[in-house]
């Protein structure tokens, strides 16, 4: 069954900037209302202002890492608009690109507790609202969740848990009419993702993505994530063509390691990456 967006209510995690500001733009261009949550309020209270005003759009400051506060925050937004239709988990983060070498246990933490149990944490606190109105839930993962390049473990690991938890949810939560989607896009620029790929590691590992695994475009991503929606769609996969890819997980990973991941590319990578990250060298006085 179809969702028709005019008078829903969505709300978004990440929506600071990135996926998840153009996300709400859009969203609000189809007549849905949406709920900008954001780790500052600053941000998506002037961004809600642009998109309509409290009738139509609000800010909440709220930490993904923190689910009371989660609880709190989307039950103000339900009480605010009457209900909510949709969640988008969007909150994401990259970390370093290292081997587990110089790896800190904290870094790999962080990306897993944002990436990864922040999504969880938001999906269990908007649970009851969504199953309230018989809505549908959805998380941001990546085809990373499917292709694992080197140097980026914890980005890895956080999508594929996500992608799998997904699919668990969506057994649990159809019962109640609820239904459940992941979001799989390829490299898109982002504030976030432009900054890691100008890394000379990441140039090295990217240089020959250009026919396989070319960088799309973010307005790309944002329509296929509220087509998603529309759709009430179990797997969002962008650009489309790379679907295979997440039904084949495993002979994709083995292709793109034979392919692209060669030995010698990963090896400059991890050097590249080594003296990035490698303190400076201390100055004569």
């Amino acid at each position: 069954m179809r969702l028709d967006l005019p008078g829903k209510t969505v709300a978004i995690t990440g929506a600071g900037g990135g996926l998840g500001a153009a996300l709400a733009r859009s969203l609000r261009a189809h007549g849905a209302n949406v709920a900008l949550l954001d780790l500052t309020a600053e941000g998506v209270q002037a961004d809600a202002a642009r998109l309509g005003g409290d009738r139509y759009a609000r800010g909440w400051a709220v930490d993904v890492r923190d689910f009371e506060a989660q609880q709190r925050v989307l039950g103000e937004v339900a009480d605010h608009f009457g209900g909510i239709d949709v969640v988008v988990a969007g909150a994401g983060v990259l970390g370093p690109l290292q081997t587990i070498g110089p790896t800190e246990p904290a870094d790999w933490d962080r990306v897993i507790d944002i990436n990864l149990n922040g999504a969880w944490r938001t999906l269990k606190a908007a649970a009851p609202h969504v199953q309230a109105t018989g809505g549908h839930m959805v998380a941001v993962s990546s085809m990373i969740a499917y292709i694992h390049p080197p140097l980026l473990a914890s980005y890895a690991a956080s999508k594929a848990g996500v992608a799998a938890m997904l699919d668990v949810l969506r057994l649990e939560m159809r019962p109640d009419g609820v239904t459940v989607g992941s979001v799989h896009p390829v490299i898109f620029r982002t504030p976030m993702i432009g900054d890691a790929l100008s890394s000379p590691a990441a140039l090295e590992l990217v240089k020959d993505f250009t026919g396989a695994f070319k960088t799309v475009g973010l307005d790309s991503v944002v329509d296929a994530v509220v087509d998603g929606i529309e759709r009430r769609s179990r797997r969002t996969v962008v650009p489309r063509e790379h679907g295979l890819a997440a039904l084949i997980p495993g002979v994709a990973q083995a292709a793109l390691e034979r392919l692209l991941f060669r030995p010698r590319t990963v090896a400059r990578a991890i050097e590249l990456g080594s003296e990035a990250s490698a303190p400076p060298a201390p100055q004569p006085k």
